[in-house]
């Protein structure tokens, strides 16, 4: 026993010392350097390849280095980013961006319009590991005439502007790229965005420093440190400490018994990000009486109510009730006694049950690991015996890439462009690298979509799916999150709906 205590103590010291050289804030004095408790670690600085590229929870620290095409505001609009104004030619076979002028990068080389048709053209090229390069190689042939990029159109996509402000939508610097390469790269990144990387301590924090030339107006805090604390409860302890100013997603009866404490504030709205289950077509899951059970065993309100405090929106499809194509007829009840006729239908009951394994994170969204035992606790009751094996997101974003997820997964899918393309539409469609359900019948109804020029009709045609996909219980929707932020009452904290923290958007209260 001294033997492990002493090396858990050592570790621990180590731990402190190396967060120790990014300074230790005191809640009673005015605030230097702003320090954020973060609920993920950072996998990679390149912003558009591999998993980590469609991590919504990440984009917050990608959004603080790099700059969007398209920029977003806090309620979702858009507005002008490193592109001021885009659209299409009369008979949609080309698109034009024109692009910013006066911006430079954070190592002094200017930003020009060929970074831009630089890094859409190897956003579209399959090699290059974009998770997105469906999207962005719908269009080619790239020109540039002073400030304006145009390229043609070689496959129509309605919502290809807004993916230039969503995941993977960053510009990047392509003088610089080509001298360091990938690894130097990672080694030494540089954006056009309101902070420079300033020193990264893998699995440990990332310190900022402010970008005081940055185009849209420097951030108030000059010094940003952002530890990474993957345990809510560890995040907790950082606030109420003083060691963070800063924290999400922690335990929602944690956060109203600290937000009101003197020192302490709480800031917490709906946001662009909803908790689900993947369902895999393998196994069990090809039994559509056992998905059908599952979804209605399910206590969507009551387990809002009881684990998540009532912050949260139960939902019955991949749309929040803020999406274009949220449609409120589409519901699933919860009838325990319908989910044991369909389980009875295949030959299942509490004294048979059927089996399968259920994913899930613990600690990366508030109450997650609770929720699915509460899920799993009502799926006994009727006939279904869940195992519940724990992951890390990454984990998660491997398998889901490899489509080797277990049968059931646990998820928060965030959309923050709110178009029912990028809930429904790469969740479910069987081609997508991020859905695992490959049903033929589903890919046939979703495929006409992505190219429908006729935007009623190509809403309504969203909807139509979202029906099917729910009649069929091909996934399980289960709520819109409410996030909550806790942080010192001498930080004032701008949400953006989109759930990405941005220590940009944060002034001095």
């Amino acid at each position: 026993m001294n033997s492990i205590t002493r090396r858990t103590v050592l570790k621990a010291s180590s731990a402190l010392a190396a967060a120790g050289m990014v300074g230790v804030p005191a809640l009673a004095q005015e605030i230097e350097e702003l320090v954020i408790a973060y609920n993920v670690n950072l996998p990679s600085w390149d912003p558009t390849v591999g998993p980590s590229a469609v991590n919504p929870t990440i984009q917050g620290l990608y959004q603080s280095v790099f700059d969007m095409f398209i920029h977003q505001n806090p309620d979702l609009s858009f507005a002008p980013g490193l592109i001021t104004d885009w659209g299409w030619n009369e008979d949609r076979s080309q698109i034009f961006m024109d692009v910013r002028e006066g911006v430079t990068w954070h190592n002094g080389d200017p930003f020009t319009a060929e970074d831009v048709a630089w890094s859409l053209e190897r956003a579209g090229n399959p090699e290059t590991g974009n998770p997105i390069q469906f999207v962005w190689g719908t269009i080619g042939n790239f020109s540039v005439d002073g400030n304006r990029v145009t390229a043609d159109v070689k496959q129509f996509d309605p919502t290809i502007f807004k993916w230039m402000a969503f995941l993977t939508g960053y510009v990047m610097p392509k003088k610089y790229f080509e001298e360091v390469g990938a690894e130097g790269f990672e080694a030494a990144p540089i954006g056009t965005g309101p902070y420079m990387v300033d020193r990264f301590e893998r699995n440990a924090f990332v310190r900022l420093k402010a970008n005081e030339n940055y185009w849209n107006g420097a951030p108030e805090f000059k010094t940003v440190t952002i530890k990474f604390v993957t345990d809510s409860a560890s995040r907790v302890a950082e606030v109420e400490s003083g060691n963070s100013h800063v924290t999400l997603e922690m335990p929602y009866e944690e956060y109203d018994r600290l937000k009101g404490r003197a020192g302490l504030a709480g800031s917490d709205r709906p946001i662009s990000d909803i908790g689900m289950i993947f369902i895999n077509d393998v196994d069990v899951m090809l039994d559509p009486n056992v998905r059908k059970a599952m979804a209605h065993a399910i206590d969507k309100p009551l387990i809002v109510e009881r684990l998540l405090s009532g912050y949260g929106v139960p939902i019955d499809t991949l749309q929040t009730p803020e999406y274009v194509a949220f449609d409120p007829s589409i519901t699933v009840e919860h009838n325990p006694d319908k989910a044991r006729e369909l389980l009875a239908a295949s030959g299942y009951s509490p004294d048979n049950p059927v089996r399968f394994t259920i994913q899930t994170t613990r600690g990366f969204k508030p109450k997650d690991y609770e929720i699915i035992q509460a899920i799993v606790g009502l799926w006994r009751q009727v006939g279904i015996k869940a195992e519940i094996e724990v992951y890390e997101i990454a984990k998660h974003f491997e398998l889901r890439a490899a489509d080797q997820l277990a049968p059931a997964a646990f998820y928060n899918w965030g959309n923050a462009v709110g178009d029912p393309t990028t809930s429904t539409g790469f969740a479910m469609f069987g081609p997508s690298p991020h859905s695992v359900w490959d049903g033929e019948e589903l890919v046939n109804k979703i495929a006409p979509l992505w190219g429908e020029a006729d935007e009623d009709k190509r809403i309504q045609g969203w909807k139509d799916v979202d029906r099917f996909v729910a009649e069929n219980a091909l996934v399980i929707p289960l709520m819109q999150y409410v996030q909550p932020i806790l942080h010192s009452d001498q930080v004032k904290v701008v949400q953006h709906a989109s759930g990405a923290l941005l220590p940009h958007l944060m002034t001095r209260a």
